[in-house]
């Protein structure tokens, strides 16, 4: 597992948290912020991944 996918799981993890908080209390503001770091936490572990791929075929 590389940097960029640790780091992506882990922001995507804590989005998720934050969402959660977020619908618990009723703070839209929370739960939406919660989603975007979700989003890039997905997105940061993907580039992980095709890194990972990209560097098994060379």
């Amino acid at each position: 597992m590389n940097n960029d996918q640790m780091q992506g799981w882990i922001k995507e993890m804590t989005g998720r948290l934050r969402s959660g908080i977020g619908k618990a209390i009723g703070d839209r503001t929370v739960t939406w912020k919660g989603r975007v770091e979700q989003v890039i936490g997905k997105t940061q572990a993907s580039y992980g991944d095709a890194r990972a791929r990209l560097k098994k075929r060379l």
